[in-house]
């Protein structure tokens, strides 16, 4: 059996009603809307938006790849390495990544998450 789960357009699909981001240092509010998981809950895929403002993220247990669709942002890892984001930005963070992001436009991305066996 084939199923296929799809968004038909992830620039404008609305999302939830954004939430507080616990490691925001600004009160930032995000959102995200899941669109697939799979069975075994070891690979997860969705749309995500941030607000303007600065945050923590660690990547314990977990790669992400994204692809970054509306808005700008600065990420600068534990080792002091800086990336720039745009609409278009594909970025890989990888199980044990850790960082600081400042979202300079609010940002939407596609993601997909892969859980990593330890």
């Amino acid at each position: 059996m084939t199923m296929t789960y799809s968004c038909d357009d992830a620039n404008t699909v609305k999302l939830p009603a954004p939430t507080p981001k616990p490691t925001s240092f600004d009160g930032q509010l995000e959102s995200s809307l899941d669109i697939w998981t799979s069975v075994d809950g070891g690979f997860e895929t969705g749309v995500w938006e941030c607000a303007p403002g600065r945050f923590t993220a660690t990547r314990d247990g977990y790669d992400e790849v994204a692809t970054i669709l509306l808005g700008t942002a600065t990420g600068v890892d534990a080792n002091g390495v800086t990336t720039e984001l745009r609409a278009g930005s594909v970025f890989v963070t990888p199980a044990g990544w850790s960082g600081t992001w400042t979202v300079h436009e609010s940002l939407r991305k596609v993601y997909a998450i892969r859980t990593v066996s330890t």
